[in-house]
């Protein structure tokens, strides 16, 4: 449909401005010229020199805002990787003890689930001070628990199906199963899942810097 191909189209141009963003910006997006400080935009009468003006310290807003692209894009991906990680690490862990164990994560999943993450993130990021990996490992903790409910449920049902009885029959041990036999076959959904999570890592870097505690000045980001 004419909308996918827009959508991906669109997604690997932004792969790509993030893969060459630095062959494309028109100038170094940390330069500064304090004589051309707030120039407007050409649609709103500037001239082609900034195309999308410049900021209140005259840098210029193009060239920033493609070097942005790979900042967020990169922590935004980390981020997910993380919270992929926790998510399936415990979700199978449920799925494989049972009993105590998996309450106990059940119980985890639903108090993470329950406490609002941008007032954690404020508190962390306020008590621990700010730093670019501080903040995307914080963002990892981001609805990791999303990812293990789907990780648990999946892997309980793949537990049942005949190709997991038979691996396990043979002798397989734990980690064989589960790495090599069932998250191949139910990586489709936490792909999917991960790419939501990917998104909400963008709008959550975008809140938290909006108030000061994402990236830093003078590093761009959305």
């Amino acid at each position: 449909p004419p909308l996918i191909l827009f959508a991906l189209g669109f997604l690997l141009l932004m792969l790509l401005v993030a893969i060459f963003g630095h062959l494309l910006a028109p100038r170094d997006y940390m330069a500064m010229n304090l004589a051309a400080r707030l120039t407007e935009p050409v649609f709103a009468g500037g001239g082609w020199e900034h195309p999308l003006g410049t900021d209140e310290l005259g840098r210029d807003v193009l060239s920033r805002l493609i070097a942005s692209i790979r900042i967020s894009l990169g922590i935004a991906f980390a981020a997910t990787l993380v919270s992929a990680a926790i998510g399936v690490a415990l979700g199978f862990i449920a799925a494989f003890v049972r009993g105590r164990v998996e309450q106990t994560i059940l119980m985890v999943i639903d108090a993470q689930a329950a406490m609002p993450f941008m007032i954690i993130a404020l508190a962390v990021l306020a008590f621990l001070g700010n730093s670019l990996i501080l903040f995307t490992v914080l963002l990892g903790f981001y609805g990791w628990e999303r990812i293990a409910r789907i990780a648990r449920g999946l892997a309980i049902a793949a537990q049942e199906q005949n190709y997991a009885a038979a691996v396990r029959d043979l002798g397989a041990s734990p980690w064989r199963v589960y790495g090599r036999h069932i998250l191949p076959n139910i990586a489709n959904l936490l792909i999917v899942q991960g790419t939501i999570q990917f998104s909400l890592g963008i709008l959550a870097e975008a809140g938290l810097s909006y108030v000061g505690l994402g990236a830093q000045p003078p590093t761009p980001s959305w």
